[in-house]
């Protein structure tokens, strides 16, 4: 039985989030666990000694929460009627970014799944909302499902890629495994901005294929514009229905200076994209990492 993590501020962005994951996954054994985290606006003197549950001064967070996941547990239990499915509510007093990851450790999550915009509706740069600092912390896939997205089947996944990573076959097990659930046909997408591939792009790209053997795989190479407006294109040319990517972690200095893949693409990303982790090497030129928009 799969875990799924819903992450929710009671938006309708977050419930279209839930929306979209209980048709994705409606054909599979399922455990959801409805997930709102709140930190209230200052922190008491009394949290110090134990948080909320300890306080002797009722908390407005905590019943407001508690409250909202009632709400939907209900609403879940009136619209969805599925027998593969199984539901847990989950308050915390917390950060999400810290308590998804608490949740994904303690649960044993296999996926989060939220939207790309919360209950302020602010249109602010991607790499400032929640859902951006949740997939940089968490050690799961992140599916991440843009605001109005209604589910529809995928018949096609695009995977970018600059082939400097030799990726691990359990990192990318998880997308392997949705496209056949969903008989889907990925597509492996390089955008040659500069030149070849290098022997060990080449190798790695080798690799990638063996761990791609039995999945209907299409491989392009775009040579006719540059990083990210070149996948953008081909999403809109191909009716690709999910974006996977593989996203590394990198210091605190690289990420002021670069734009990782998953800001580039996910900002502007108008269908729901499935984050995966990468812990692979990335292939090195000389005494400098090869850093890409798309690894």
């Amino acid at each position: 039985m799969k875990k799924i993590l819903l992450p929710t501020d009671f938006s309708k962005n977050a419930w279209n989030a839930i929306d979209y994951a209980l048709n994705f996954f409606k054909n599979e054994k399922c455990k959801f666990y409805l997930l709102n985290a709140y930190t209230p606006s200052f922190y008491r003197v009394d949290y110090m000694f134990g948080g909320p549950a300890q306080s002797a001064i009722p908390d407005i967070g905590v019943d407001l929460s508690l409250e909202g996941l009632e709400h939907a547990m209900e609403r879940i239990k009136k619209e969805y009627k599925n027998p593969n499915h199984q539901f847990k509510a989950l308050s915390a007093f917390n950060t999400l970014t810290d308590e998804v990851r608490e949740v994904c450790e303690d649960k044993k999550i296999d996926m989060v799944v939220m939207g790309t915009q919360g209950a302020s509706g602010a249109k602010e740069f991607f790499l400032g909302s929640n859902t951006i600092h949740v997939i940089r912390k968490a050690s799961v896939p992140v599916l991440a499902v843009p605001t109005k997205y209604a589910f529809k089947e995928i018949k096609k996944v695009l995977l970018p890629t600059g082939y400097w990573s030799k990726y691990k076959s359990k990192e990318i097990a998880p997308l392997l495994d949705l496209v056949k659930t969903f008989g889907a046909t990925l597509h492996v997408v390089h955008v040659v901005e500069e030149h070849d591939l290098t022997k060990v792009q080449m190798e790695n790209k080798k690799h990638l294929e063996r761990l791609l053997e039995g999945v209907p795989t299409v491989f392009k190479d775009i040579t006719d514009d540059y990083m990210p407006n070149g996948l953008h294109t081909y999403i809109e040319k191909n009716a690709i229905g999910l974006i996977a990517m593989m996203n590394r972690k990198h210091s605190f200095l690289e990420r002021l200076v670069l734009k990782q893949n998953v800001d580039a693409i996910g900002y502007h990303s108008a269908v729901p994209f499935l984050v995966l982790p990468d812990t692979a090497e990335i292939s090195k030129i000389g005494n400098n990492e090869k850093y890409t928009l798309a690894h």
